[in-house]
């Protein structure tokens, strides 16, 4: 159950009854920037904006879709999170306890009867064999009953808590008083427009991102089909002419082949004879590519390239730091939030850039660790509980140093010794470990974390915004950019 509480919740909020008028793309609200009326300018040719759009339209509209139909669908999520949360405090527990008394814990496990009973009405539709996917039919079926029993509980909290709600449609607020409107109350609290504005703030900003690369790709495309067409008509040729002029890819060898099966013969079908020449063309392809991206990045280097378009910046999230692993000075100027897997190898990677940078820095930048083990990484919510444990000894960082140079061997027994390494009270440590006692801390990161829209790890947030960061280098041009924000602010007030 320890991913459970936020995606029942999602369940929950799907199946509620209100209905919503239709919408459109245009009501998104998402767009990061007003697009400038030319993307670039290569040698003097103008790229405009009308061109990216037009190419991208189809992919950038079923992106911003994603929004429209969030948007819709909020006010039930927001109103059955509400319901949560005040009888989990009726009831003195927290919501993940709730979830798993009143959902998790009275939904019956799929029988394998059962399971082949379902097959047996879908073999047609099923290609595999019963017993390859006997556990993914038992897990549907436990997912439509945990459904069934998700709405069942929202209608009753409903049903007997006051829920009025004010409107028929959630549309974009366009300005404070808007979004001071009020659409709904739960027990005479109000749930405004700009709530539901702010619960959208991840969504939206992961949408900004992804149309941005989208549009940046694009932009990339044609500004090399520029460039070769502009070389091509200098020279008085065809850019295909030009092409085999200078793009001159290495053949592929035996050897090369060879290797190539080696380290693929899992995923390959046939021996390396039957396979030898579709490998040596695949692998011919990419050389070709490498020397076309080649040739064009000649030509860029030789050029006057212009890009205007921008980056969409994140907002600003508001994420607590309230009783969480820290580093620095709590008022520091600069806060990083990271939050983390301990089975992650670019967690690791990235562990030390953050330490240096506090260290660095002294009291302008603060370090809070968050919790975010990811479901493929199966021990990773059992080490997140271990160092929890350890702070609760004063010896987090210490543990927490020890965890991930120790990625691959993290079980609940290796955990325990990891706490003798560094001199914790073993009797406390294995105590909290094998009664859970910081599961439902672990826990409230990972949900704190999915509302934020994580996918992955680590995710860093520098001031609140999220940031994308792959090196001590990246990291510690934010931590500059952040401080030098931050005096500007000062010195306007």
């Amino acid at each position: 159950m320890s991913r459970k509480v936020y995606p029942l919740i999602v369940l929950m909020m799907t199946l509620a009854v209100v209905v919503r008028s239709q919408t459109t793309t245009a009501d998104c609200a998402c767009e990061s920037q007003i697009l400038p009326e030319a993307a670039a300018i290569v040698n003097g040719v103008k790229i405009t904006s009308k061109d990216l759009k037009k190419a991208t339209g189809d992919s950038v509209g079923q992106l911003q879709q994603q929004v429209v139909d969030a948007r819709k669908r909020e006010l039930d999520l927001t109103i059955n999170s509400r319901l949560l949360a005040l009888e989990a405090k009726n009831r003195g527990i927290t919501t993940t306890k709730l979830l798993e008394q009143e959902v998790v814990s009275k939904v019956k496990r799929p029988t394998p009867a059962e399971a082949q009973a379902f097959y047996d009405q879908n073999k047609a539709r099923i290609k595999e064999a019963f017993t390859d996917v006997a556990d993914d039919i038992i897990n549907y079926l436990l997912d439509q009953r945990e459904r069934e029993a998700a709405k069942k509980f929202a209608d009753g909290l409903r049903d007997a808590n006051e829920t009025k709600v004010l409107v028929t449609e959630v549309t974009v607020p366009k300005n404070e008083a808007e979004r001071a409107r009020v659409l709904a109350t739960v027990k005479g609290e109000p749930i405004t427009s700009g709530d539901i504005e702010d619960s959208l703030k991840a969504l939206i900003f992961d949408v900004q991102e992804q149309v941005y690369k989208l549009r940046k790709d694009e932009l990339e495309l044609t500004i090399n089909d520029t460039l070769l067409t502009q070389e091509a008509g200098r020279r008085k040729i065809t850019t295909n002419a030009l092409l085999d002029a200078e793009v001159k890819p290495q053949a592929v060898t035996d050897e090369q082949a060879r290797t190539f099966f080696d380290e693929n013969k899992e995923r390959i079908s046939g021996d390396f004879m039957q396979t030898k020449d579709a490998i040596k063309g695949y692998l011919g392809q990419i050389e070709v590519r490498r020397a076309e991206a080649a040739f064009v990045e000649k030509l860029r280097a030789a050029s006057s390239i212009q890009v205007f378009l921008i980056a969409p910046e994140s907002p600003v999230f508001s994420i607590s730091t309230t009783d969480q692993p820290s580093l620095g000075k709590a008022d520091a100027p600069v806060t990083i939030i990271a939050f983390t897997d301990y089975q992650c190898p670019s967690c690791a990677s990235m562990h030390p850039s953050l330490e240096r940078v506090v260290k660095e820095y002294g009291d302008k930048v603060r370090l809070v660790a968050r919790d975010f083990p990811l479901t493929q990484h199966a021990e990773a919510f059992k080490a997140a509980e271990a160092a929890e444990a350890a702070r609760e000894q004063g010896k987090y960082w210490e543990y927490v140093q020890v965890l991930l140079k120790n990625q691959s061997l993290l079980t609940v027994e290796k955990l325990k010794g990891y706490a003798t390494e560094v001199g914790l009270d073993r009797a406390r440590f294995d105590s909290a470990l094998d009664t859970g006692k910081f599961k439902e801390s672990v826990q409230l990161d990972i949900d704190d974390g999915i509302r934020l829209g994580l996918k992955g790890t680590p995710s860093l947030f520098v001031n609140g915004r999220r940031v994308s960061v792959k090196s001590y280098e990246d990291l510690k041009a934010l931590v500059d950019a952040a401080l030098k924000s931050t005096k500007t602010t000062a010195s306007l007030r």
